[in-house]
């Protein structure tokens, strides 16, 4: 019996929602699942897309065997650009998935990806692993977990998933398949968390068809429905709906449209003929025969809806007695701007519909009692919490306290902890660097963190820049300090403040000593100017001429 064990790595989605990505190693091998982004908060100011730290992958980029996709979502596949920069491994999802993958790279400019298709029946064998598949539902279609056979024993990774008993596509996860997992004797669980908090069985997403049905029975203009680009599954319901009260529908946003187009190529979405439409096409219909379909559940600041709100889309203006529905609820941290998004809405004279007055949306992950089911058909030795936040991890862990597990087989792990374990026990021994890696334009900032302070300084202070011009000989001032401030102060306090700032500067020179010294007692000497005068801190920039 081999004596080496089994890692288990998260570099994203534990103690967090997004960022999804795991990896599997045994010896030099080195399996990932899932490349995910997250959302910024509100504090990341400028920041784009947060993706995981990529560098301890990057360093063994040679060792990876393979990285699997269990779905289309973008806190699971939104990384991978980033990722095969400088990891040229095959990639394996399933068809939808990797079409919306396909798309995905395009965007970020890389055309060599190695891409494979798996079906549920394939069983993948990458050395030392073999690997396994069941369907899952989720508010996607096409979503997988994996069973993973190991050296040291079988692993199971859920995937986002719910048990809907109806789902739209008619495919329901896979319980005979876990049932039979769990017969053979599994090592390890990794099961999602996000809903560990919300006691019962998550709804059906059939149920949010009823209540689309119940809106476009009464509307009188146009109809805007608001969804995440990958919800496929939401589409499909509103291109169901419109087509029952003979409305056409118009997708607005690139991603949305992209993913529409893909998704209906590879027959995950179905309507009639002549039911979808053009933006422009829109424009020459009835109102009543109107519904579109959009991006902006997120109060993303360039999304379609919420350029609607605001007055300035390009492509559609929002109309008194439009009907708009945001088939969403907001993603941690991402509650203020769905909030201002809503009320811009409502200024505008929109029929608002959301998650608290309506049924408009339910998740697409695990309740309590599934989660529960989820444990009992698996039966593992060891369980660990994945894809949440950290009170999600606890109150999923408790769950399967109740389920019989021992509390010793019980690991709350966060993103960048290491877990070991064979056949004889399990422990975390290690902690890999898992900070947020920022995506800010064009550019990969690592070390964004300072940059973000700079960033909430200039938010909420302002800056002020002191510009003083020396004699290179005497070291003398030359002429009146210049001083340019913006954001700082008001302009009724500004002439008097920045007198006596002028005045605090001619003191400071006249100190004298190097160009170091007059920089750094230019700065605080300004810092504590600032806060005496007006209790604030802005961003102090001195500049020191000689000539």
């Amino acid at each position: 019996m081999s004596r080496s064990k089994l890692r288990i790595t998260p570099l994203g989605g534990l103690g967090e929602i997004g960022r999804n990505m795991m990896l599997v190693e045994y010896d030099e091998h080195i399996l990932i699942i899932d490349a995910g982004l997250m959302f910024p908060e509100n504090d990341m100011l400028g920041v784009d897309i947060v993706i995981p730290d990529l560098n301890y992958v990057f360093e063994r980029a040679e060792r990876v065997r393979a990285i699997i996709i269990t779905h289309g979502h973008e806190d699971h596949v939104g990384a991978l650009p980033y990722l095969l920069a400088k990891v040229h491994a095959p990639v394996y999802a399933t068809r939808l998935t990797r079409g919306l993958i396909e798309v995905k790279l395009r965007e970020g400019k890389v055309f060599d990806a190695d891409l494979h298709t798996i079906g549920l029946q394939d069983v993948l064998p990458i050395y030392p692993f073999r690997i396994e598949f069941f369907h899952v539902n989720h508010s996607i279609p096409d979503g997988v977990g994996l069973a993973i056979h190991t050296p040291v024993g079988l692993v199971v990774h859920s995937g986002d998933f719910k048990f809907d008993h109806n789902p739209v596509d008619g495919l329901r996860t896979d319980f005979a398949k876990l049932a039979e997992l769990g017969g053979k004797g599994v090592l390890l669980l990794l099961s999602d968390s996000t809903n560990a908090e919300k006691p019962g069985y998550t709804p059906s997403e059939q149920a949010v068809g009823e209540s689309l049905s119940r809106v476009f029975a009464t509307a009188k203009g146009r109809i805007i429905v608001a969804t995440f680009a990958s919800n496929i599954s939401r589409v499909q319901q509103v291109i169901d709906t419109a087509q029952q009260y003979g409305r056409h529908v118009a997708v607005v946003g690139r991603s949305m449209a992209n993913n529409v187009r893909i998704a209906r190529e590879l027959g995950y979405l179905n309507f009639q003929n002549g039911v979808l439409v053009s933006v422009e096409e829109v424009e020459k219909l009835p109102d009543d025969q109107v519904a579109l379909i959009c991006t902006g559940s997120q109060g993303e600041p360039t999304s379609a809806l919420v350029r609607m709100g605001q007055g300035d889309s390009r492509a559609i203006s929002l109309m008194r007695g439009d009907t708009v529905i945001v088939s969403a609820t907001p993603i941690p941290g991402n509650e203020e701007l769905v909030n201002r998004t809503l009320d811009n809405l409502f200024r505008l004279g929109a029929n608002v519909f959301y998650d608290e007055v309506l049924d408009v949306h339910v998740s697409g992950h695990a309740g309590q009692e599934e989660q529960k089911l989820m444990i009992n058909l698996v039966q593992p030795k060891y369980f660990v919490p994945i894809h949440g936040e950290y009170r999600h991890l606890i109150l999923h862990s408790r769950l399967a306290l109740q389920c019989g597990l021992k509390p010793e087989n019980i690991f709350i792990m966060e993103s960048g902890d290491v877990l070991e374990l064979d056949q004889e026990g399990a422990e975390i021994v290690d902690h890999v660097s898992s900070k947020h890696v920022f995506v800010d334009g064009l550019g990969i900032r690592d070390d964004g963190r300072t940059v973000l302070q700079e960033r909430r300084i200039l938010s909420r202070n302002g800056f002020l820049v002191a510009v003083v011009t020396l004699d290179k000989y005497t070291g003398s001032l030359l002429g009146d300090p210049q001083i340019i401030t913006h954001g700082f102060v008001y302009e009724t306090e500004a002439e008097n403040l920045l007198e006596r700032a002028a005045k605090e500067i001619r003191m400071a020179v006249n100190a004298g000593g190097s160009r170091s010294e007059m920089v750094e007692r230019l700065t605080s000497t300004l810092a504590r100017f600032a806060y005496a005068e007006t209790g604030r801190h802005p961003m102090i920039v001195p500049v020191v001429n000689k000539v």
